[in-house]
């Protein structure tokens, strides 16, 4: 059902050798460039009328106008399922106390007697949140990208979301209403490549927005590289991913559960278990077959599950397991082992990490208060989940006096000189005409 990659013996070592060795989903974007570009220059070019035709295309709608009404929003909310609402509730006042507390103030350092350098975090004035839809709705993921928004103070954020040929043309009802419960007005039917272009070039219902953030298909990542410069993007999200580093203080069903968890998500998800101990292994893997031959979305787990991009790792000890996981920097890292607070202290690259057998990643999917929008396919070496920074833009303010200039005039003219940009120090000696030719 899951294949079995055996490093035993081999010492994995650097990072660099681990994310060769393991298995990884596929993503490609680049060839999904050329079937992007023409969309995203439509929708440049004609706006709203682009928008319907392609929802006639690709989801089977007609649709009068793009811009959800406020109607639609306000009865989504109405007819929510209480368990839902609340639910949702408490994963956005968990998702507030953790971003909240992100927000950056600003701060001056005094260089010398009379200058100063103070960086100031500046919101972006308007943003575009994309919420995929598909095999799954996720309501969560509009609490992943409203709240950091909100609570980084952007003062315009609109939604887009695919329509649905069976509600009308518009979004899942619960993706409006999240929209709702969370005060957002702006909800978009739209989805895919064309979305993109449409926050980035704007449109008779929407104007363009600076910053585009939020998961989707190869399609939506395709688009974000391509109006990425005109638009500022979190990152290219692809396939989901789960790595879990355990050893046999583990208990077998959790772990299962937890690789199938993310396996739900999409044939292409990836499944990775790094364990130093084979019997662990097997009885991993005995809870795979029943747990999946149970699971409402079996043939798409076991599709995941048996891809290339899942396995099971065997190493020979918890130092080369943590040399591996590291390597493959996982979108969502687990670590059940003993001590497993002392293991998730020294990972240096994952999305997010979950420490210990009470934190599954499906709890930071939806009520843990951490965001569920993560770097893929091995980006978690460089980049971070979204977060309230995502939002923000830090500027540098330089305030000085005269006398703090003609301080360092000499330096300035000096390292103007050093780069041949004579005009450079000029623009500093202008400022004391009876300093020149002294």
């Amino acid at each position: 059902m899951i294949s079995r990659i055996d490093l035993r013996g081999s010492a994995p070592g650097s990072d660099a050798r681990a994310r060769e060795l393991l298995p990884r989903a596929e993503l490609d974007v680049e060839a999904a460039l050329e079937k992007v570009r023409p969309i995203c220059d439509d929708v440049r070019h004609r706006g709203t009328a682009a928008l319907r035709e392609y929802a006639q295309r690709f989801d089977g709608v007609t649709q009068s106008s793009v811009r959800v009404p406020q109607a639609a929003l306000d009865e989504a909310l109405e007819q929510l399922d209480p368990r839902v609402r609340a639910a949702l509730e408490e994963s956005i006042e968990r998702g507030r106390a953790v971003h909240r507390d992100q927000r950056r103030t600003d701060s001056t350092v005094r260089v010398v007697p009379g200058g100063t350098v103070t960086e100031r975090w500046v919101p972006v004035e308007r943003v575009g949140l994309y919420v995929p839809g598909g095999r799954a709705v996720y309501p969560s993921s509009v609490v992943m990208n409203v709240v950091p928004a909100q609570e980084a103070g952007v003062e315009s954020l609109a939604v887009s979301s695919p329509p649905q040929a069976e509600f009308g043309g518009l979004p899942h009802p619960t993706i409006l209403a999240a929209c709702a419960l969370l005060g957002v007005d702006e909800v978009h039917a739209a989805g895919g490549a064309q979305a993109v272009a449409m926050f980035a070039y704007g449109t008779e219902e929407c104007r363009p927005a600076q910053l585009v953030t939020g998961p989707g298909n190869v399609y939506v990542a395709a688009a974000k590289r391509l109006l990425k410069g005109r638009i500022g993007i979190d990152s290219e999200a692809g396939p989901t991913e789960i790595a879990i580093l355990a050893d046999e203080t583990a208990e077998p069903a959790h772990l299962a559960a937890d690789l199938i968890s993310q396996a739900e998500h999409d044939p292409v998800a990836a499944a990775v278990l790094v364990v130093p101990s084979e019997r662990l292994a097997d009885a991993v893997e005995a809870e795979l077959k029943v747990q999946t031959s149970a699971a409402k979305h079996r043939e798409r787990i076991t599709e995941a599950l048996g891809g290339r991009q899942s396995g099971i790792v065997l190493v020979d000890s918890l130092e080369d397991g943590l040399a591996v996981v590291d390597g493959y920097a996982a979108e969502h890292l687990e670590i059940q082992t003993e001590d497993a607070a002392r293991w998730a202290s020294r990972v240096r690259n994952a999305g997010a990490v979950f420490v210990g057998p009470w934190a599954p990643v499906s709890l930071g999917d939806y009520c843990a208060g951490s965001n569920h929008v993560l770097p893929t396919g091995g980006c978690a070496c460089h980049s971070s989940g979204l977060s309230v920074q995502s939002f923000l833009r830090g500027i540098h303010v330089v305030d000085y006096t005269r006398e703090a200039l003609a301080d360092v005039a000499h330096h300035v003219v000096a390292l103007a000189e050093a780069e041949d940009l004579p005009a450079h120090g000029s623009a500093v000696t202008a400022r004391f005409p009876e300093q020149q030719g002294a």
